[in-house]
């Protein structure tokens, strides 16, 4: 599954932020029609060189974008028979009280939180609401950089985190098969810490559940090439989800759909027997 990325804000850190509705579903919609399953919709970057914006403001974003939600895949056609249609929409946000005011809208059906469900109050309001939550592995609070976190064991910890996060959330009502796992690549991660977990990823495989990798224009794709312009990383995202997607992974997160789609159809062609 293909995840285009839609950012309701100003800041995205690769540039393609807006804070127009319209620009926001036209961006939407040119990605459902280049292949997107699912649309990840943000209304704040999760920059942690950034303050987060008011709970209303990012209310305010996500519903001007819901309210038109339809508009993406109306009198469009899936691009192949294997597209899910019509497309997922996905919210992207942390923050209880904001996930509590924007998932009555019936549109979600993913909540992509990136706060590590540090308790299970998130689980419980995608539980009522009939959303899957997609878990991402992480330290601390959001919005807060951590470059001098260090691990001994990256994927051992990871293990550990999902152990919990999973028995977490099913506690609170949210059925096993509506969770999803992200390994949270760059977050609370240095350069070799990413590797790893890239190189080591078929060991998440062992949860049974839906695997996200989020790495497109990544910062450690940028160190690897020596590339800091985030949008000239796309040659490498796509070197990265060949190599997640040998290891399991089933939902790549990513700015060029087109790229992405191609490369996800044409590496399930030549390794059907193996997927």
């Amino acid at each position: 599954m293909v995840m285009g990325i839609v950012n309701v804000n100003d800041d995205s850190f690769s540039g393609d932020g807006t804070l127009d509705f319209g620009q926001a579903i036209a961006q939407a919609r040119g990605q459902v029609e280049a292949g997107a399953d699912v649309i990840d919709v943000g209304a704040e970057s999760a920059r942690t060189n950034r303050s987060a914006v008011p709970v209303a403001e990012e209310v305010r974003r996500f519903a001007g974008f819901i309210d038109r939600w339809d508009e993406v895949w109306q009198g469009v056609a899936p691009r192949d028979q294997s597209q899910i249609w019509p497309p997922i929409l996905s919210a992207n946000t942390w923050r209880s009280e904001v996930v509590e005011r924007i998932l009555p809208s019936g549109k979600i059906e993913v909540l992509n939180d990136m706060g590590g469900l540090p308790d299970d109050r998130n689980a419980r309001l995608c539980a009522s609401y009939g959303a899957s939550l997609l878990v991402m592995h992480s330290v601390g609070e959001p919005k807060v950089p951590h470059f001098e976190q260090k691990w001994s064991d990256i994927m051992g910890e990871m293990e550990r985190f999902f152990d919990e996060k999973i028995r977490l959330a099913e506690d609170a009502g949210l059925g096993g098969d509506a969770l999803i796992l992200d390994p949270g690549i760059d977050f609370a991660k240095q350069r070799a810490d990413n590797l790893t977990v890239i190189r080591e990823l078929e060991r998440l495989q062992h949860f049974g559940r839906p695997v996200l990798v989020p790495v497109s224009r990544k910062t450690v794709i940028g160190e690897v090439l020596g590339i800091s312009d985030p949008s000239a990383r796309d040659a490498g995202t796509v070197a990265c989800i060949s190599a997640c997607m040998v290891r399991g992974a089933q939902i790549f997160r990513v700015h060029d759909v087109n790229a992405a789609w191609q490369a996800v159809k044409t590496l399930a062609a030549v390794l059907k027997d193996r997927l």
